[in-house]
């Protein structure tokens, strides 16, 4: 429990003996200095001292500077308190560059405000004050950016669908070997049902553990069904989880603490609602990593606050990670903005980015020779993993009619929890509104307007159950003729950068055209650039399936928290700190 106090004035400028009188005034009254912090312009003197001194110096120095009080030479003597000292100390810190720079950036990311800065020029200790409640965060940043402990992420996670489920379950799974591997220990501390849930499943936050505690799959279950039959939770978990009311308007009091730097929550859904959340969260400096473009698509007022919020707080804003909104698992984001960085243009992008739309199209028109392909990569590859077809399913025997394909891609979770959203172009459309902000082509352009400027095998509004079967005899023609000039038909989109055009159609595109020959529920995105005119740049892969998606929420996580850990070394020494 220490304090500072700060002695400021301009007659202390160039005046000689006051050194000599603060110091000298504080031994006389017996108060012990722990810190000096002095800086060339001599506007001023701080020093700590412990809080219960800091009254006896403040009355000491004001009775041995009272004249100069009065004639305004000196301004004030101030305390601050309580305040704790952090330090770093190591034999190596005087051999090694950057040490200061690290000391201080993990101060900085952790949002605490340096009082006071001391350094000696022997190089072997930086010290620095802050707010004594800050001091936990401030201590458990420094250890983790010299890698003395760990770096605590407090986690919440939006949506328990399937790809809620799966990420929940990789954290539980990953996070023994993120604590060894990177040093990062991820804690659930808040679920979310969907974005309507008027409660969650959270942590208490009273509970002191070490900030161990981490909400698992069977803890969740538990807390919201009693657990499965034949269940047992482990001691650890027992009491721990459990319902909260609230929902999203409570869940960042849970994922934020006095002693954490770091937050994040997790938005699994593809719902408005929660969307409508992402500004808030990030001006309560919770970074948020979506896999849900709703807010991204949405309107335009969300559009900027959430830009807004990504810069409210200068260089120690939260960070928004959208690489998952369009593409899944695919780098088409993170792509474009390096080609934009690295100088060149984007003249025009344009592919299939619905799994969906994939999977039927090559249903119910092959390309000629998958049979043929098939058997080659059985061969070569040793067939499909364990014959699992979920993540990129294989097409066998006879093309099938356009309900038929639809059902097949209903069961194998290709299409959204609302298939018209696949069938309107809608889900489509909102990736391409993601794409057009990234191009800075987003204004006065929304998915409405998107839609109503293209045509689409289906509207809002019409009969799930029925518009996929009323639509066998349409698509069947468009295949025949499609196939006596050489062609199949396949969901493409376009995006014209300088004239700001967007489309998404059927397209009949050539046997051998890559298009055509894109596996099914596979994406493909092409981009055509300054540097790539004729032959464009071409991500392809598949982005299907609850695992590859929640892996990807996972990676971009990572890849925010390894610029936020510095490299391992061997500079300073643990001994007698506290966490």
């Amino acid at each position: 429990d220490m304090a500072l106090v700060n002695v400021e004035g301009s007659g202390l400028v160039g005046v000689l003996g006051v050194d000599r009188r603060v110091f000298g005034t504080l031994e006389g009254a017996g108060v012990n200095v722990v810190l000096i912090s002095q800086a060339s312009s001599e506007h001023s003197i701080t020093f700590a001292t412990t809080a219960s001194q800091a009254g006896t110096a403040k009355d000491a120095i004001e009775r041995e500077f009272a004249r100069e009080l009065n004639a305004n030479h000196i301004s004030s003597v101030d305390v601050k308190a309580p305040c704790s000292i952090i330090a770093a100390v190591g034999d190596g810190m005087g051999r090694t560059a950057g040490v200061s720079g690290r000391f201080f950036t993990a101060l900085g990311d952790a949002k605490i405000n340096v009082l006071a800065i001391s350094q000696g020029c022997s190089q072997r200790n930086i010290s620095a004050v802050v707010w004594m409640g800050e001091s936990t965060r401030a201590l458990r940043a420094v250890h983790a950016a010299f890698h003395l402990s760990h770096t605590v992420v407090y986690v919440g996670i939006v949506g328990m669908n399937e790809i809620g489920t799966s990420l929940l379950e990789l954290l539980e799974g990953q996070r023994d070997k993120l604590r060894s591997t990177f040093e990062i220990d991820l804690q659930v501390r808040a679920v979310a049902a969907d974005g309507t849930s008027r409660d969650i499943v959270a942590l208490p936050n009273a509970v002191d553990d070490g900030h161990s505690s981490s909400i698992t799959t069977g803890a969740y279950n538990a807390a919201t069904t009693g657990g499965s039959p034949g269940f047992q939770m482990a001691s650890s978990e027992e009491n721990m989880a459990s319902t909260t009311p609230g929902g999203l308007s409570a869940i960042s009091e849970h994922v934020t603490s006095d002693e954490v730097a770091h937050s994040v929550i997790f938005d699994c859904t593809a719902e408005d609602d929660a969307g409508r959340w992402h500004p808030a969260w990030l001006e309560d400096g919770i970074h948020v990593v979506t896999a849900n473009n709703a807010a991204l698509s949405g309107p335009r007022e969300l559009r900027d606050a959430i830009s807004a919020a990504e810069t409210a707080h200068g260089k120690q804003s939260a960070r928004y990670l959208r690489e998952v909104t369009v593409g899944g698992g695919l780098p088409v984001i993170s792509t474009l903005r390096d080609l934009l960085s690295s100088g060149d243009e984007i003249r025009r992008v344009d592919g299939c980015l619905s799994v969906s739309w994939s999977y039927i199209m090559h249903r119910i028109a092959p390309p000629p020779g998958i049979v043929e392909v098939d058997a080659f990569e059985k061969e070569s590859c040793c067939g499909p993993y364990g014959g699992d077809h979920s993540m990129s399913p294989s097409v066998h025997g006879e093309p099938c009619s356009f309900s038929e394909a639809v059902e097949e891609a209903v069961g194998l979770f290709l299409m959204e929890k609302d298939p018209m959203m696949d069938l309107t172009f809608e889900h489509t459309a909102k990736c391409l509104m993601v794409l057009a902000k990234e191009l800075g082509i987003d204004e006065g352009c929304d998915v409405d307007k998107i839609l109503s400027n293209n045509s689409p095998v289906a509207h809002r509004g019409q009969d799930f159950e029925e518009i996929a079967p009323s639509l066998d005899a349409l698509m069947a023609d468009r295949v025949r003729k499609a196939a006596a000039r050489g062609c199949v038909p396949r969901q493409i989109f376009s995006i014209d950068v300088k004239t700001g055009a967007i489309e998404i159609h059927i397209s009949d595109v050539p046997n051998s055209h890559i298009f055509a020959t894109t596996p099914p529920s596979n994406e493909c995105v092409r981009f055509f650039t300054a540097r790539n005119r004729q032959y464009p740049m071409i991500i392809h892969g598949p982005s299907a399936g609850v695992d590859s998606t929640a892996s990807a929420l996972l990676a971009e996580l990572l890849r925010l928290m390894r610029s936020k850990v510095g490299p391992k070394s061997g500079i300073l020494s643990r001994t007698g700190s506290v966490a």
